[in-house]
């Protein structure tokens, strides 16, 4: 109806000009016809919403079979983080806290700070983090908690008991309100004592200086909380992995801010865990949803198409916003109607957080080989600028007498291939391809 009645606008304004003031009206038609082509083209992606839905019983028929090893892939997870003062501790602790309690084998799970701040206010929350975490993520596991960060469980009005049968679940939860409430004070704490910085800087538990007292001019480090070598929690179950990391800062050097510090992440997790994807989230963009990363595999590991998917994004969703959402803080347009769209023709975007990448389309493939030239003959006793002559000894197939191939002087190599991204919402998922030289 808009495309008709503007088609008719636009003919009326063509149509009858104001001789009057000629210049004046042409340009006022051409800025209406470059606008109703603006508006155009910012239609086509929601002409073609598609819907997609996942199916995690096929997922665990197909890779977690009963009796045999899980073959379910694993995943490293990226938190960024700079200034704990404007982004306070509490709220990163709460977006670890529900990584390392999602739903997914344990030793598949590897969660990555990255503390682009160099701060030990930052070190010694996410200690104190990972303390709390051998307590809270046995409770989310055993009670089937959600969301599985707990300032959000916790201050959530619904009824609790609802799906609970098991008669310790009041008592244990009261006895896990309670812990998490010193916990907020010991974090507390510790924010407290970060405003007032001492003059001769930061001093460790050891007695010597933090390595991070100036943040432009630092040594990179690396310290490993939980992980397979002892991380347990209070009832023995292993722990996923969590790592604290500060790249190198150096003066005079551009450190690309967060796209620096994710390539730093890179870097390291290919090191110590090199999982075949990752997921990267900002530090106050917890999981509301402990299968998330499953719901992501059902792409990334499908028989069909999963070598082809690049990416799988999450939409974001936003807690604290009024119920009318009269400022439009939910973003609804875009992850509900623009996103789903592009997936109609095959291009939705990445929007920097909640990402699952496939490591290898982040590396690069390795380009192909050409077919080998033969070698350039001399006659051997003095350089033969521009001269060419033919060898007896060698094949038409490029071989020489001996059955060895020679290899040209230059090989040329190019590459072309398509990487598909994939968007993945609550119940609904797109897909895309893009071609990239």
């Amino acid at each position: 109806a808009r495309l008709v009645i503007l088609a008719f606008f636009l003919r009326y304004r063509i149509l009858n000009p104001v001789h009057d003031a000629i210049g004046l009206w042409l340009t006022s038609v051409i800025c209406e016809i470059w606008f109703a082509f603006s508006w155009i083209l910012d239609q086509f992606p929601k002409w073609f919403p598609i819907d997609r839905e996942t199916y995690l019983d096929r997922l665990s028929l197909r890779y977690e079979r009963e009796g045999e090893p899980n073959m379910l892939a694993s995943v490293d997870i990226f938190v960024s983080t700079v200034d704990p003062l404007k982004e306070p501790p509490l709220v990163t602790a709460n977006t670890v806290l529900s990584i390392l309690a999602m739903d997914y084998p344990v030793d598949k799970i590897s969660c990555y700070i990255s503390d682009d701040g160099a701060s030990m206010l930052t070190f010694e929350s996410l200690s104190q983090t990972a303390e709390f975490a051998r307590k809270w993520v046995p409770f989310c596991k055993k009670f089937a908690i959600e969301p599985r960060a707990p300032e959000m469980y916790f201050t959530l009005k619904v009824d609790y008991l609802k799906d609970k049968v098991q008669p310790t679940f009041v008592k244990e939860r009261r006895a896990m309100k309670r812990e998490y409430e010193e916990f907020k004070v010991r974090i507390n704490a510790l924010v407290a004592k970060a405003q007032k910085v001492p003059p001769e800087g930061w001093i460790m538990q050891d007695g010597t200086p933090w390595p991070g007292n100036n943040t432009k001019d630092h040594p990179g480090m690396i310290q490993v909380f939980l992980g397979q070598s002892g991380g347990h929690d209070t009832e023995g179950n292993e722990l996923p992995r969590l790592v604290y990391v500060s790249r190198e800062k150096r003066p005079g050097f551009l450190h690309h801010k967060k796209a620096g510090a994710m390539n730093a992440l890179v870097r390291v997790s290919g090191v110590l865990t090199n999982a075949p994807f990752m997921l990267n989230l900002d530090c106050d963009h917890y999981l509301n949803n402990s299968k998330a990363v499953r719901e992501a595999m059902c792409f990334l590991m499908d028989p069909q198409i999963g070598r082809k998917v690049c990416y799988v994004q999450f939409p974001q969703r936003f807690d604290g916003i009024d119920r009318h959402d009269r400022y439009a803080n939910r973003n609804t347009v875009f992850f509900d109607i623009n996103m789903k769209g592009l997936d109609g023709i095959q291009g939705p975007v990445y929007v920097g957080t909640g990402c699952v990448f496939r490591r290898q389309a982040l590396y690069g493939y390795e380009p192909p080989k050409g077919p080998k030239r033969p070698k350039m003959v001399t006659c051997g006793c003095c350089p033969c600028f521009g001269r060419r002559r033919k060898d007896k000894k060698h094949s038409k197939d490029g071989g020489n007498a001996n059955g060895l191939s020679l290899e040209g002087c230059y090989q040329w190599h190019y590459i072309s291939y398509i990487v598909y991204s994939l968007r993945l919402t609550s119940k609904s998922f797109l897909y895309t391809n893009s071609s990239r030289r």
